[in-house]
Parts: structure tokens; C-alpha cells; sequence
């Protein structure tokens, strides 16, 4: 025990002061309301052989205990609620309410023709605009949706992939408008298009060329953007889509390998990029599991770096990430449950460890959220961090025999996944052969039937049913003429711009495709020149062609 005391010792002076003195926020001793004191770490009374190598210390390899050493005793996770509907102004409306009640980041939901890189006005979209998130066929646009949000000051989190690299381009242009630099900008793109393959479906380009953006991205990020996360390796789709807690793992950060491979093959050192690489999991319903996984995931992830990889840097070896409830529990059927659903996950996500958090909206089984209920699911974040008191201590589930069980087993066996994938060749021969796929579908279809036949309870819908249930929910909705202003907007533009210009830009895009030239330059140049992001986008699908998935009959 003395030597374990000696290296909290160690911990608290080498690990923990220096982040003490630059985040001194929330420093001031803690103690329950009935004055017992709350220390900042609790260590086992007999910790065992293996203690340091699946524990160890907060902000410390394998990082199972947090990936920073104060952890919420230094600050809190950044309050990160996802929004985006109809038109960039009435989205901007909706961010600076939201900053105003408290929230510490912004998440922009773009619409499906935004997503999958089409303008508002191309015919292939009609019906669709706006509908389940903003509008941003332009800089112009994009103008409009970040008007009075300081870039240099607000984190700017965007759930974009397929066209990621040209949305991060607009909000470079605008960020130099507002006289913000490079190194100035924080924030995150999803960039995720592993996924989309596997559980979501929002791709353009086949898978190759893909990846070349997203590495593009990766390079140009390292060099221009130190404080943007090129991608957010996200699990919460797969989840979604209907996995297990430890198939979220596996095949995150099965996707994770390939993008560290894809870029050493480009030439990118390991520990060039890899701190800038983060993670986007789901809180789910199983509360302690949830703790658990997160828990799990960071420790494998730690393993996969300095081992696979050889990253020397310990910032390569942190798996950082955001957390978002997870939408696929919310119910049409009794949606005030739903706001107990979201208190629940957010705070196993904060049990967890999360640096970052959204929370559902009790109404989005049936609408995008309303705005009362967007303030509901941001003050249930607050609540956790103010008044629960789990905030107070930096790690405080470890230990539990529960936790730590739940941790090993959902280790080994999201390892052994990632075992069988590497076998297969990778993730991209697995995603091709329909692996991934048919595991999720299974364990989806599991769950399906469990909830038919009532061995798994979703109170509300199988039982506890209220057959008397009347709705009484003001729902958001989006006004259909949004769509045609969209249109009127986009033609004011191709009216008043450069056509010649942006004509020429399209073919240097064009060679540039074919080329090895690092293309996030060009997007810049392109929408600071009024290129819309279809015509972008439809100049490189001609080069490139689009992603056909795998059909089985």
C-alpha cells in the first residue's frame, strides 16, 4: 500500500498541480450536504497486481479512470446540444438562445440535402429542405448561421461526413471574416464515413476517395488547426442502428484503426494527427454498463496506440469523446417518460467520464425538439453538474466490483471483434463482406424481439401502457416555404457572383481530384468565391463517381 501511496504521490505532483493551476475553477474543497468531505480521487484499500495496468491513475495510460486528471473537479464537460432546422436564421436563433440559458457549445444538425451534398434548389431534393436540420447549401448561409457567435470563444461541433471537409471550409472563411486565425478555431467535424456505410447511410463518394478527404482533412488540420478535431469517431450510429454496448466499442474503434492507417499511408506521422482524433459514443438505457463502456473503451483505445501504433506522445493515446442519449429509446407513446430516460443516460455519460454531452429532447420520437423542450434536456445537463454532487470526485464508481467486472468483460469482448476484423483483413473487407452489417442487424433483431415478446420492458409502449393517452405537445414544424426561399436565396446568388470564376475553380477542382494535391486549400477558395457546396460536390462526383452499397437478395 505505501507504494501505491507513493505514486498518488507522484500523480498528484507531476500529473495533477500543473492542470490545477491552469484550471482553477473549480478547485475550492467539496464536501456532501451533510459536510462530510469529498476527496478528489478514492483509491482501493487493496488494489491488487494488476492495479496500474487496468486502473492506474486520472489523466494517466490507460486512462480507464478519465483522460484528464482533475476531470470535472477542474471544469465540466462542454453542454453541447445538437440543433439545426429550416433556415440558418432561425437556427442562429435557436444557438444564441440556447448560449444564453447556459449552453457551452454548439452542435449544428444540417438537413438531408446538405448531408449528402446537394443544394436546396436541385430537384433531387425536393420535399427535404430544412426538414431535419439547416440549410447550408452556401457560405452565405453559413454566414447567417454563426452571425454573432465568436468563433475564437464558442467550440462549433458539426455533424457532417460525407462533405465534411467543405462545410469545415466555410467556417475557415468565415472565421478569417471575423478576423478569428487558424489556430484560434475550436471545434470538431464529424468526418465519419465508416459508419455511414455501416448503420447511417449519409455517403457521396465511394470508399477510396473518401478516405482521401478525410485524411486531406487530417493533414491540413495538424498543420492549420491545432485546437479542431478532424473527425469524431462515432459509435453513436452503430448503436442506433441496433448493437451491443460492446459492438459500439469494436467497431468504433475497428473504424478508428482505419483512419490512423489510412494516414500513416499517406504519410502522416502517427503523433502528427492522432491527438486531434476524437470519439462520439451513446448513453444508453443500461446504466451501469454504460459507465462501463466508456470505462473500457478509453483503456483499449490507450492499448491500441502505444502498442499497434507506437505513438509516443500520451495525448495520442487518449480517447477523448462526446456523448449523446440515445435517441432510438425515446418513445411516441407517454414522451414525458423520455425526460427521465435522458436524466439517466446523461449521467452515466458524466459517470463515465464524457467531455462533452448532449441530451435528447423529450418530444424527438415525434418532432424535431421544440424549443421548451430543448431547455428542459440543457437543464438536466446543469442539474447533474450543480446540484448531484457526482462532479465532486474525479473518478467516482471506480472500485466498484460491478463496474469493474462490467469493464473487463466489455474489453475482451470488444477485442475479440476487432480480432475477427483484422482477420478479415480490416474494416473496410469486413464492411464490404457485410460482417458488420449482419451483426448489428442480428443483435437488433434480438432486441426486437425481445421487446414483442416482453423480456425486455420499454414502460409505455409494451407495458404500463395508458390506453387513455391524449398528446398535449406544442411540436416544432418547419414551415414548408422554407424550401422555396432556399431556392430564391440560391438564385439571388448565381445571379450576382463570378460565373467565369467559379466556372474555372470547378475545373482546377476537377484536376485537382485526380491529382495527389491536398484539396482543403481549394475548398476554401471555392466557397469564399460563392461555389456552392452541390456544385462542389457534383464536380466531384463526376471525377469520382458515387458509393453503391452491397445489395443481398
Amino acid at each position: 500500500m505505501s507504494n501505491l501511496a507513493d505514486k498518488k504521490k507522484r500523480w498528484e505532483t507531476e500529473t495533477l498541480q500543473p492542470v490545477i493551476q491552469k484550471f482553477p475553477e473549480r478547485q475550492p474543497t467539496f464536501q456532501t450536504s451533510s459536510g462530510i468531505p469529498v476527496e478528489r480521487l478514492y483509491l482501493p484499500n487493496d488494489p491488487g497486481p494488476d492495479y496500474e495496468e487496468k486502473l492506474g491513475f486520472p489523466g494517466e495510460y490507460p486512462f480507464t479512470r478519465g483522460v484528464q486528471p482533475t476531470m470535472y473537479r477542474g471544469r465540466f464537460w462542454t453542454m453541447r446540444q445538437y440543433a439545426g432546422f429550416a433556415t440558418a436564421a432561425e437556427s442562429n436563433a435557436r444557438y444564441k438562445f440556447l448560449l444564453n440559458q447556459g449552453q457551452t457549445g454548439l452542435s449544428v444538425a444540417f438537413d438531408l440535402p446538405t448531408q449528402i451534398g446537394y443544394d436546396a434548389d436541385d430537384p433531387m431534393v425536393l420535399g427535404e429542405v430544412g426538414k431535419v436540420g439547416v440549410s447550408i447549401p452556401s457560405l452565405d448561409d453559413m454566414a447567417v448561421l454563426l452571425d454573432g457567435i465568436p468563433l475564437d470563444k464558442v467550440s462549433i461541433s458539426m455533424t457532417i461526413n460525407a462533405p465534411a471537409a467543405i462545410l469545415l471550409a466555410m467556417v475557415i472563411a468565415i472565421g478569417k471574416r471575423q478576423g478569428v486565425s487558424l489556430s484560434q478555431l475550436r471545434g470538431t467535424v464529424q468526418n465519419d464515413i465508416l459508419k455511414e456505410y455501416i448503420a447511417r447511410g449519409t455517403y457521396i463518394f465511394p470508399p477510396h476517395p473518401s478516405m482521401r478527404l478525410i485524411t486531406d482533412m487530417f493533414a491540413y488540420c495538424g498543420r492549420e488547426l491545432p485546437r479542431w478535431n478532424s473527425i469524431s469517431i462515432s459509435g453513436y450510429h452503430i448503436r442506433e442502428a441496433g448493437s451491443t454496448a460492446a459492438q459500439e466499442i469494436a467497431f468504433t474503434l475497428a473504424n478508428g484503426i482505419t483512419y490512423v492507417q489510412a494516414a500513416i499511408a499517406a504519410g502522416l506521422d502517427v503523433d502528427q494527427f492522432s491527438s486531434q482524433l476524437s470519439f462520439f459514443f451513446n448513453a444508453h438505457n443500461n446504466f451501469l454498463e454504460e459507465i462501463a463502456k466508456f470505462r473500457a473503451a478509453r483503456r483499449l483505445w490507450a492499448t491500441i496506440m502505444r502498442g499497434r501504433f507506437a505513438a509516443k506522445n500520451p495525448d495520442s493515446w487518449k480517447l477523448r469523446f462526446h456523448t449523446q442519449t440515445a435517441g432510438s429509446t425515446l418513445t411516441a407513446q407517454q414522451p414525458e417518460n423520455n425526460v427521465v430516460r435522458v436524466a439517466l443516460q446523461a449521467l452515466a455519460a458524466v459517470m463515465g467520464g464524457t467531455q462533452s454531452l448532449h441530451t435528447n429532447s423529450r418530444d424527438e420520437a415525434l418532432a424535431l425538439p421544440s424549443q421548451q423542450a430543448a431547455q428542459i434536456a440543457l437543464r438536466t445537463q446543469q442539474i447533474i453538474a450543480y446540484e448531484s454532487g457526482v462532479a465532486d470526485s474525479i473518478d467516482p464508481l471506480a472500485g466498484s466490483y460491478l463496474i469493474e467486472s462490467l469493464t473487463d468483460e466489455l474489453e475482451s469482448r470488444a477485442a475479440t471483434y476487432i480480432q475477427t476484423i483484422d482477420q478479415m483483413g480490416g474494416m473496410l473487407p469486413a464492411i464490404e463482406a457485410g460482417y458488420v452489417q449482419r451483426e448489428i442487424q442480428e443483435a437488433a433483431y434480438q432486441f426486437q424481439t425481445e421487446m414483442q415478446t416482453q423480456k425486455a420492458t420499454v414502460v409505455g409502449v409494451n407495458r404500463f401502457v395508458d390506453k387513455n393517452e391524449q398528446l398535449n405537445i406544442d411540436l416544432l414544424r418547419v414551415d414548408p416555404a422554407v424550401e422555396q426561399a432556399q431556392r430564391e436565396r440560391l438564385a439571388t446568388l448565381r445571379a450576382r457572383r463570378d460565373n467565369e470564376k467559379v466556372s474555372a475553380l470547378r475545373r482546377q477542382l476537377a484536376a485537382a481530384a485526380q491529382s495527389q494535391e491536398n484539396l482543403m486549400p481549394l475548398f476554401i477558395t471555392c466557397v469564399e468565391n460563392d461555389v456552392t457546396l452541390g456544385e462542389i460536390c457534383h464536380t466531384l462526383r463526376q471525377v469520382w463517381g458515387e458509393y453503391q452499397p452491397r445489395v443481398e437478395i
